[in-house]
């Protein structure tokens, strides 16, 4: 009979036995083993100990070693001592005395070992002679020797460690105190005296040294440390030699010229060398017998020479004699200088300041490079240093001062001429400007400004201006701006809004960064001048054109033009009212009144009526007006005619049926002698006018 339930627990079986598998060749594959330990060293610290290192340093899991040793010259073997650092990580083990044999040959054998393993080095072989290492010496004076220049004598003492029969090597290193190279020089010493000496030579005269030592047997690979530090001063000498250079003036108008004359110690002299005085004597080339003697402390002179050339000389001296002569020419004003200086550069390192050039006179070697602060000011000091054998001038950033500008020339020295300079200016470090450019506005127009701005002063710039920017906004608007170039200042800006308020800021800026400069404010035209000269034009050209117009018309119709201009007035002297007749009068009015039938038979019932109060006045004066222009014989006519025809005939209003009231015919009797009276015309009696005896 098949049963099943036997396969079954078969094929269980098979599958446990499988993942266990799986998982034991899983763990031999993630299993890492230490790093194999290498660059073994071993030294031997005289009398102290025999340590051993190697590398790596750290591992990435925890890490026992295992320092093994044969000694003896092989006869017997060791493990350094668990306590002596192979615990956790540690990459050195020492083998400390009485186990320590001097001479002996070593065997060391290095075992890593972490969780997941053990791996050994390769063996190494160590002597004793080879891998010894002692402490360093002590030096306890450095002084000069009395009556030797420019040496120092350097004492220290042996090791005490140091082994009895072994010859040591030195290595002497040596500096001046401003220096930051060292210079070495190696010796051995044979001998086993306690206190050893040694003479340093070749050194600069009255200049600080500083000193150090260390040594190693003369077999061992491994030298001691560095002992300390030690400070010497050679002797005193004459002055090294001095560097002379000179500015020279515009002539003035007699001829004559100011040369500043400058001097310093030599490249190379004693730092600590110095002068008791200066003499300095100048003479016309070719005349020694006008030579003239100077004699200064300071290391400048001011001298008034001629146009001529001349050569000037200088000496320092101290208590132990004079430095060589110094000579410098100085050519007469009209002497053409040569020049041979193509291009040149300027360049910033880490923390100097490298001046390259390049010549077209590969015979000349020396050079003398200048350099001053560009101030807004004439500078008080010059800078100067000589070149030689090189086309190039390196200067630590340190020596000048940082956001200030510096004027650097080079000038070609042939013999006894120098040629012309050429000129660069460089920053060592830049910044940004201590203050902006101040702006100013003109010619404001509708549309356009002129922007104009003052350049930043030198002492204020912090670098070079490499472009200005204009920034402008107008009232509740949005912001634009413009860049021009750092050789511009001046600029228009255009497609601006009529009758618009603008604010406004120039930018000056640096490679370090930008200043913006004072704000101002300005407002644009309603109309410009253009408009106002072209509205003008046209209304003085119609003004013009209607004045020919009608200076035309009048020519051509002058009657009518003199109506237009001056229409005539009419006379009162001329109206009819002063011949109208009472019958006239009468149906003139009568006429008025049969304008309106419907109320005529209402209006021929006399109705009182007021007249107003001036109009027997108005009728009086123009009466008046019309007598002014007849003769008297003319009146005297009328007065007759009037009488004789219109006797007992009265001028009466419709609506009054009596003749006027006294007050009217008093008015008209003043009236009417008055104006006889201003024409000397005699007063005809009240009764030749035949008025009513009221009236009269």
């Amino acid at each position: 009979q098949f049963s099943p339930q036997p396969a079954c627990i078969d094929l269980g079986m098979m599958w446990a036995h499988a993942l266990w598998t799986l998982l034991l060749l899983c763990k031999f594959s993630l299993a890492v083993l230490p790093a194999k330990p290498e660059n073994i060293s071993c030294v031997f610290y005289y009398e102290e100990n025999f340590t051993c290192t190697w590398s790596p340093e750290k591992e990435a899991s925890y890490t026992w070693y295992k320092v093994k040793r044969t000694y003896s010259y092989g006869y017997k073997s060791d493990i350094c001592p668990s306590d002596n650092s192979t615990r956790g990580n540690h990459t050195s083990c020492s083998f400390l005395p009485p186990t320590i044999t001097n001479p002996d040959n070593y065997t060391i054998q290095v075992e890593a070992q972490n969780a997941d393993g053990i791996i050994k080095s390769d063996i190494t072989h160590w002597r004793f002679l080879f891998s010894a290492k002692i402490e360093p010496p002590e030096i306890f004076s450095v002084k000069p020797v009395l009556g030797v220049k420019r040496m120092v004598q350097i004492k220290w003492i042996r090791p005490v460690l140091a082994p009895v029969s072994s010859t040591l090597k030195y290595t002497l290193r040596f500096k001046t105190v401003n220096s930051a190279y060292w210079m070495e020089v190696n010796f051995t010493k044979e001998d086993i005296d306690r206190d050893e000496t040694y003479n340093l030579t070749g050194l600069q005269a009255f200049t600080e040294y500083v000193i150090a030592l260390r040594c190693a047997t003369k077999e061992s690979m491994f030298w001691s440390g560095w002992s300390q530090e030690k400070m010497g001063t050679t002797e005193e000498e004459a002055p090294h030699g001095l560097d002379l250079w000179r500015v020279l003036r515009p002539a003035t108008v007699d001829g004559r010229r100011l040369v500043q004359l400058m001097w310093k110690k030599a490249s190379g002299a004693p730092v600590l060398e110095k002068a008791l005085g200066y003499n300095i004597w100048y003479f016309p080339e070719n005349s020694t017998n006008l030579t003239k003697t100077l004699n200064t402390t300071n290391e400048k002179l001011e001298l008034y020479l001629g146009g001529k050339t001349y050569w000037v000389c200088v000496v320092s001296y101290n208590s132990l004699g004079e430095s060589p002569v110094a000579t410098l020419r100085i050519p007469a004003i009209n002497e053409k200088s040569f020049q041979c200086i193509e291009a040149m550069q300027a360049c910033l390192t880490q923390d100097q300041l490298v001046v390259e050039w390049r010549s077209s006179a590969p015979a000349v070697d020396t050079w003398m490079v200048e350099w001053f602060p560009d101030l807004d000011s004439e500078p008080s000091t010059f800078s100067w240093e000589s070149v030689s054998q090189a086309t190039n001038w390196t200067i630590n950033q340190d020596e000048l001062k940082p956001f200030w500008c510096y004027n650097i020339s080079v000038y070609p020295v042939l013999q006894d001429r120098v040629g012309k300079p050429f000129s660069i200016q460089a920053y060592v470090r830049e910044g940004i400007p201590s203050a902006g450019p101040v702006t100013q506005v003109d010619n404001i127009g509708v549309k356009t400004v002129t922007i104009t701005w003052k350049e930043i002063p030198k002492s204020q710039r912090n670098g070079f201006i490499t472009n200005y920017t204009i920034f402008y906004q107008a009232e509740d608007g949005k912001e634009f701006s413009k860049t021009v170039n750092s050789n511009i200042l001046q600029y228009d800006l255009e497609s601006l809004t009529r009758k618009t308020s603008y604010s406004l800021q120039v930018m000056a800026s640096t490679s370090a960064g930008g200043i913006n400069g004072t704000t101002i404010n300005f407002k644009t035209l309603s109309i410009s001048i253009l408009e106002i000269f072209l509205i003008t034009s046209l209304v003085g050209g119609g003004l013009l054109i209607l004045i020919i117009l009608s200076v035309a018309y009048g020519l051509k119709k002058p009657n009518r033009l003199k109506h237009l201009c001056w229409p005539d007035v009419p006379n009162p002297a001329e109206s009819s009212i002063a011949t109208w007749r009472g019958d006239d009068f009468k149906d003139k009015i009568n006429l008025k009144e049969s304008d309106d039938p419907v109320n005529m038979e209402e209006d021929r019932v006399l109705k009182p009526y007021s007249f107003p109060r001036d109009l027997i006045d108005k009728l009086v004066v123009n009466f008046e007006n019309f007598l002014e222009d007849v003769s008297t014989e003319e009146l005297g006519k009328g007065q007759e005619n009037i009488l004789r025809e219109e006797k007992n005939e009265y001028v009466t209003s419709p609506y009054r049926s009596s003749c006027p009231s006294a007050a009217f015919t008093g008015h008209w009797s003043q009236q009417r002698e008055h104006w006889l009276k201003s024409r000397n015309v005699p007063s005809p009696c009240c009764e030749s006018l035949e008025m009513p005896a009221s009236g009269c």
